[in-house]
């Protein structure tokens, strides 16, 4: 495995392929971004694995400074996943000049949920995947579904920007008990991390009653208000737990024959969470 660090080195070494296939990180791997990788093999001639904390998509009150970095154990895990190159460069690298040019993803996909709770977070995540992509050339990328909203705007910058890559999802990787795997589940005291697979029973009960109860469109901001105040009385903050129509992220108008996806973001003692269930 390479592990490269400048763009010309990164160009000098894939010049010899033709058909590059990318896993976008911030480093700090776990499970969940080793199978990424593995997804990510039989869709190129080579497997790439970026590795970089890109600060635009980070607010000034959130945890840019104290996110981990631990390239040399993300390495080692890399290299047995079958990563092929490491492209992990310095912020001056990436950004040798203020980014004055951004992509500014369309408001009625980027300015919901995520995008409300973190205004400006995709404008940060789009223009940092887009300067990869530049990068790299990938003919295929692969992202994690436990991150849904960005996957959709990643596949929409994609298409209207007749990017010619292929985006694919990759399943969110669980732990025993349901949490979905995350770097910032490091941040979790035992006992948070003991409550922390709550998040995910929240969404599981909302999908359950779905399922079950025969609900219709208006009965959901009552089953959301529900599923918020019981978490809430478990002690977490929460953002939002929603029922959307997985097409566009829009609420539903009818659920019957209606691919859904319920989604949650809360935050528990300092550490905010995110997790979401398709049905």
């Amino acid at each position: 495995m390479r592990v490269v660090h400048t763009l010309a080195e990164l160009r000098s070494h894939l010049n010899a392929y033709s058909r590059p296939a990318l896993v976008p990180t911030m480093g700090n791997l776990h499970e969940g971004h080793l199978a990424l990788v593995r997804q990510a093999k039989p869709l190129g001639d080579v497997t790439v694995a970026s590795i970089f904390v890109n600060r635009l998509q980070f607010a000034p009150h959130e945890d840019f400074d104290r996110y981990p970095r631990t390239l040399e154990a993300d390495c080692t895990q890399l290299q047995a996943a079958g990563c092929d190159v490491v492209f992990a460069p310095s912020e001056a690298e990436l950004y040798p000049e203020p980014q004055g040019y951004k992509v500014s993803p369309p408001a009625d996909l980027a300015d919901l949920l995520e995008g409300h709770f973190r205004p400006g977070f995709f404008t940060g995540v789009c223009t940092v995947v887009l300067k990869l992509f530049h990068m790299v050339q990938p003919s295929a990328a692969v992202f994690g579904k436990k991150d849904y909203q960005q996957l959709m705007v990643i596949k929409r910058m994609v298409r209207q920007l007749a990017l010619p890559i292929e985006i694919h999802g990759g399943e969110t990787l669980r732990a025993a008990d349901g949490l979905a795997l995350s770097s910032r589940n490091g941040y979790l005291s035992p006992s948070e991390r003991t409550q922390a697979v709550q998040l995910n029973q929240a969404l599981q009960n909302m999908a359950h009653s779905i399922n079950t109860l025969q609900l219709t469109p208006g009965d959901l901001p009552a089953l959301e208000a529900n599923a918020t105040q019981q978490l809430t009385q478990l002690g977490w903050q929460v953002d939002y737990l929603t029922v959307r129509r997985q097409q566009d992220l829009a609420p539903p108008l009818t659920l019957v024959s209606t691919p859904l996806v319920l989604l949650g973001a809360a935050r528990l003692g300092k550490t905010r969470l995110i997790d979401n269930i398709e049905t």
